[in-house]
């Protein structure tokens, strides 16, 4: 299978996924993709190109006994190839209960948070994943039937963060092929053949009748698909990322577009600029096609007012050749009402709709789990796990405000707030929609969605938790 390495390798060139001499951890579910995935990344780093140093296994606990197998395989083989594993169990299904989404969602979500406390505390530079160019297909198919433009049909990216995805370019049944001529045991998992699962559907049922009625190399067609759809919406990004400025201009939260400059411009680059704006001042909230549509409504109009027009989240309407965009105001009003500064109390338990951050966050206690590992609970995207008994409450939520800091979990010291947004390149107009949830002592204990203050976290010493999550108000799929 020497061809089959090599054309791992030039997915992992192809698209830098994995830097010289990087430090390196495969995601092992136990099934065919991920053991393939291990056994190739063995070979590859034995040539020097990389360090392959250890395994990071997430039991989601959905599978009784079957997933408790898949476990002790894993453990198994990384004894085998004598490289560290890290593991995590944790019962999917409370947490989607608990944040009212799928089980689907709660698990991709809990997975990819264990993923990133892995890389954090192994200081790893990547995470290798096994998606598979089947995989693939399978997503460009979801999208298109869900309803996607172009950044939506892009599908999997080869590289996300420090999660990667070597085998993107290589079918599922290769991988069965390498594992049964290398003799190499995997485990099955039989929920992949549940067909009240909608991707199982696709992946069972829809993509071998096209393959058999319409074209036999149908994976590889949307594979191709996907790819252009991902450089294409690459290329519209960067090109109105680099129009914007000379289009709008931003003041206190208000953005006005200027309708000459946006006309003189294609009209993808039109609706790509207009939805990043609607983005911005929306607040997380839903941006759909039709809302682009709207405001792009307002550029043919031939008076010299028109509008305003409701839209996720802020009005917008035209004004002597400008469309303006002005945010809507609220809740409870701060002596510096214009600054859209905004704090409400938040109860444990408790639930509070943060209109202007268009989500609602909850706070609810809660015991450890041993099962779990205590040092890894949390994740600073839409749920965290701290430390209880370091709270001193009441909690709040507010806005940020000049001057804050906090010790980001992992980093040394303290960072000053406005220097996560920058490295988090959040624009200035969003900073003062984003959440921060802080305790009695004015202590930043989550800055919503980005980052988890290093004094709360949990360790092994932990009795009690506070789970905090977000969720939002609407979504996003323009």
């Amino acid at each position: 299978m020497f061809v089959l390495r090599d054309r791992v390798l030039k997915t992992i060139e192809n698209h830098g996924l994995i830097p010289k001499r990087g430090r390196v951890t495969v995601a092992l579910s136990g099934g065919p993709d991920s053991v393939a995935l291990v056994h190739i990344l063995r070979e590859l780093a034995t040539d020097g190109m990389f360090d392959l140093v250890g395994l990071a296994h997430f039991n989601h606990q959905l599978r009784g006994a079957a997933a408790d197998e898949d476990e002790k395989f894993c453990r198994e083989l990384s004894a085998t190839l004598s490289l560290p594993i890290d593991v995590e169990s944790t019962d999917v299904r409370i947490l989607a209960r608990r944040y009212r989404t799928s089980i689907e969602a709660a698990a991709r979500q809990a997975r990819y948070a264990f993923l990133e406390r892995v890389a954090v505390r192994n200081r790893v530079e990547r995470v290798a994943v096994g998606h598979t160019r089947d995989d693939q297909a399978e997503t460009f198919i979801l999208r298109l039937l869900r309803g996607a433009g172009t950044r939506g049909l892009s599908g999997i990216y080869p590289r996300m963060g420090s999660i990667v995805r070597p085998l993107l370019d290589v079918g599922r049944y290769e991988l069965r092929d390498y594992l049964r001529d290398k003799c190499i045991a995997f485990r099955d998992d039989e929920s992949n053949r549940d067909l009240r699962i909608l991707r199982n559907r696709v992946r069972h049922e829809l993509i071998p009748y096209l393959e058999r009625r319409f074209s036999p190399g149908v994976v590889n067609v949307l594979g191709r698909e996907a790819t252009i759809a991902r450089e294409d919406a690459e290329w519209l990004r960067d090109s109105a990322s680099s129009a914007i400025d000379e289009v709008t201009v931003v003041r206190n939260d208000v953005i006005e577009l200027n309708v000459v400059r946006l006309l003189s411009l294609p009209l993808a680059i039109r609706r790509r600029i207009v939805y990043q704006m609607l983005a911005e001042v929306g607040g997380g909230r839903f941006i759909g096609f039709d809302h682009v549509e709207t405001v792009l409504d307002l550029t043919t109009s031939k008076s010299g007012l028109s509008g305003p027009v409701d839209l996720p989240g802020h009005s917008a309407r035209l004004v002597s050749g400008k469309i303006v965009m002005i945010p809507r105001r609220f809740g409870p009003k701060s002596a510096n009402s214009e600054s859209n500064a905004f704090e409400y109390p938040l109860a444990v338990p408790g639930e509070v709709q943060v209109a202007e951050a268009g989500v609602t966050i909850s706070a609810r206690p809660a015991k450890i789990n041993r099962r779990s590992s205590q040092q890894s609970l949390g994740s600073p995207t839409e749920w965290v796990i701290i430390e209880a008994s370091g709270v001193r409450g009441p909690l709040a939520i507010r806005s940020w405000r000049a001057g804050d800091r906090l010790r980001p979990l992992g980093l040394g010291g303290s960072k000053k707030l406005q220097d996560v947004f920058v490295d988090r390149k959040i624009a200035r107009s969003r900073r003062g929609h984003i959440p921060l949830v802080v305790d009695a002592c004015g202590r930043i204990i989550w800055v919503v969605g980005l980052a988890l203050a290093d004094d709360f976290r949990v360790t092994d010493n932990t009795q009690a938790v506070i789970t905090l999550a977000v969720r939002p108000l609407g979504g996003n799929s323009f």
